[in-house]
């Protein structure tokens, strides 16, 4: 399971790779043309918008594997270890119910989206927009495996923080620490 898991967030990254790589390169292209040439690729506009809001949604779930989302800790860290827990488990618990949302969303708006093509590619949005289904699926699988987790005391005091300050960042890369 954990190389399936693996096997996972390395096709992620790569793909995040990839669609950033061919957006910058169409993103440039098409501002070489157009003041260089008074032309433009059409297309390239287009797939970019696309590629963005993949880069957004797989973006979202590799940060999450990362616990590298920035947030404000400062009242979670007062908290005693029971208080940890339960905010911790709280904080799950609601993520989880939004990824079931993003999940039941994309659904309900799957068939108007298989039937709607996008103006200039002719690309059915449910193309673009099914990254929901990716998205909702492998963050709800990780909260759900935290909260497995959680209850059989698998958790350090330190890992029921599941987001740091940004200060904390800047402080730890500039003494040369570990992030």
């Amino acid at each position: 399971m954990k190389q399936l898991n693996n096997l996972f967030f390395r096709l992620a990254e790569l793909t995040l790779v990839l669609l950033l790589t061919a957006m910058v390169i169409m993103v440039f292209g098409n501002v070489v043309l157009r003041y260089g040439f008074n032309d433009s690729i059409i297309y390239s506009e287009e797939l970019s918008r696309f590629f963005f809001i993949w880069i957004t949604f797989l973006g979202a779930v590799v940060t999450m594997r990362d616990n590298a989302h920035l947030g404000l800790d400062s009242v979670v860290r007062k908290l005693s270890l029971r208080g940890k827990k339960i905010a911790f488990a709280i904080s799950n618990v609601l993520m989880l119910m939004c990824c079931t949302l993003m999940f039941y969303g994309t659904l309900k708006q799957h068939g108007i989206n298989a039937s709607t093509r996008s103006a200039v590619t002719e690309l059915p949005m449910s193309w673009v927009y099914g990254v929901g289904y990716i998205a909702s699926v492998a963050m709800g699988l990780m909260i759900l495996g935290k909260l497995v987790r959680l209850a059989r005391g698998e958790f350090n005091e330190s890992d029921l923080i599941q987001i740091t300050d940004s200060e904390e960042n800047v402080a730890a890369h500039t003494a040369g620490g570990p992030k």
